[in-house]
């Protein structure tokens, strides 16, 4: 499903990268689009994923700089069947963590050093079993390409509002006033691509690591605990384009009611009711 997924994104990707090109420059500017269009497919495939670890100044880690976190990891793929992954750690205070990579065999997990610090054993254990079970799942392929597709959709917007401003007004040139409409309708696409592909798939991921560390509870106090944090300030460097990556909405402590209408993440509040659903059914069994 996920592979299906990522096919229509890059499909969508492609057919939007050829009408604005044909709207730029008729014939020939679709062809050029559609050559780009090809590149950036390829790219966000391929080389996504280095793309965020980069953004978010990401460390790779092993055994020796960071024996406890790879020991907790190594024990987890083991007991899901999965391949190692690579091992990051960002250096920032905010804590938050996410996995990327275009399949289990090219993986990749990264935390913060602040969510090393706030959170004890059992919790950074849950936090992991999460971001592996979107790993096991094959989120991580079609959260990774969104998050170049929302990014790409963000750039685009601002070339076609800069161009409905100070554009030409010859006939050849494109309508300022659609511009301008596509410019706000763009961003409003991207958050609705992301908010398609993140909000069951964070459920889906909870659920994953509640029976893979056999502890729902474990995971349900970390969120907690990670909500509340995030309510205090924001991940430096974080970008709409990729919050839906993050285990919590990095931008939870900032107020953009509209963007609400948008969210990546299901509530806190909705994750923890059903983490505890898991519980109980967990403690009947």
């Amino acid at each position: 499903m996920e592979a299906v997924k990522t096919v229509v994104l890059l499909t969508l990707m492609t057919l939007l990268m050829v009408w604005i090109g044909g709207m730029f420059g008729g014939t020939t500017g679709m062809l050029i689009a559609l050559l780009f269009a090809g590149a950036m497919n390829f790219y966000a495939y391929y080389f996504s994923d280095r793309m965020v670890l980069a953004h978010y100044h990401a460390v790779e880690v092993d055994e020796r700089s960071a024996p406890g976190l790879i020991a907790i990891v190594r024990r987890l793929t083991q007991k899901a069947g999965l391949p190692m992954p690579k091992v990051y750690i960002i250096p920032e205070r905010v804590p938050n963590a996410f996995a990327t990579g275009r399949n289990p065999k090219h993986a990749a997990v990264a935390v913060t050093e602040g969510l090393l610090d706030l959170l004890n054993e059992e919790e950074i254990e849950a936090v992991l079993a999460h971001e592996l079970s979107h790993v096991r799942h094959y989120d991580i392929l079609i959260g990774t390409v969104a998050a170049t597709i929302a990014g790409a959709i963000a750039t685009i917007a601002n070339i076609m509002q800069f161009g409905a401003f100070f554009g030409g007004r010859d006939e050849e040139s494109p309508n300022p006033i659609l511009m301008l409409v596509m410019s706000i309708i763009l961003p409003i696409a991207a958050g609705i691509i992301q908010m398609a592909v993140s909000r069951s798939r964070e459920f889906e991921a909870d659920a994953g690591a509640a029976r893979l560390t056999g502890h729902p509870e474990w995971l349900a106090s970390a969120l907690i605990k990670l909500e509340n944090y995030n309510r205090q300030g924001m991940l430096p460097e974080a970008t709409p384009e990729t919050a839906h990556m993050f285990i919590v909405n990095p931008f939870t402590g900032k107020d953009i009611s509209f963007a609400n209408l948008f969210r990546t993440h299901p509530t806190t509040e909705q994750r923890i009711e059903r983490l505890e659903e898991i519980r109980r059914e967990m403690t009947r069994q």
